[in-house]
């Protein structure tokens, strides 16, 4: 994981981190299109109202973007005032097994300890399994009283960690 980077990411790749992330999820859906697609690559807005993180390798490439979102944020839904929430977070095909999504969500516990805040959340869908893997690795356990359907027949589960 020594050849991997996470910062900020720069206006200047927003267009990129979101083809990544509409790419990722549109892979997930068996390639079509969805919804969500349109939120997924409005980047700027994500980070007017967040953080969004990228990981990147030695040589600047893109490996993979998560949104770190503060409770008050339209992104921090199932959120309390002492508690945010991580999404979006996507990891590039080529990337995956090389502990670019770990760091990215690495970033997001550490900056939400930072904030002082007492729990960090997430929502995924009921497919994404190996992302589950590497929450339940990583401390996160599920909280099947916060599962919930943004809209009829999308339903995710979700996951805390206590800080």
């Amino acid at each position: 994981m020594s050849d991997i980077t996470v910062r900020r990411a720069d206006p200047a790749e927003y267009d990129a981190v979101g083809a990544l992330t509409v790419a990722v999820y549109r892979d997930l859906r068996g390639g079509h299109p969805g919804e969500y697609d349109a939120q997924l690559q409005d980047v700027a807005a994500r980070a007017a109202q967040g953080e969004v993180y990228i990981a990147v390798d030695s040589d600047g490439h893109l490996l993979g973007s998560v949104t770190f979102a503060p409770h008050g944020s339209e992104y921090a839904e199932q959120s309390a005032p002492d508690e945010a929430v991580f999404r979006m977070l996507a990891v590039a095909p080529g990337a995956r097994g090389r502990g670019a999504g770990r760091a990215l969500v690495e970033t997001c516990v550490d900056r939400a300890r930072s904030l002082g805040l007492r729990r960090l959340r997430l929502s995924t869908q009921l497919s994404m399994r190996a992302a589950h893997r590497l929450y339940e690795t990583m401390g996160f356990t599920r909280t099947p009283d916060d599962d919930w359907s943004p809209r009829p027949g999308i339903d995710l589960i979700t996951y805390a960690l206590d800080l």
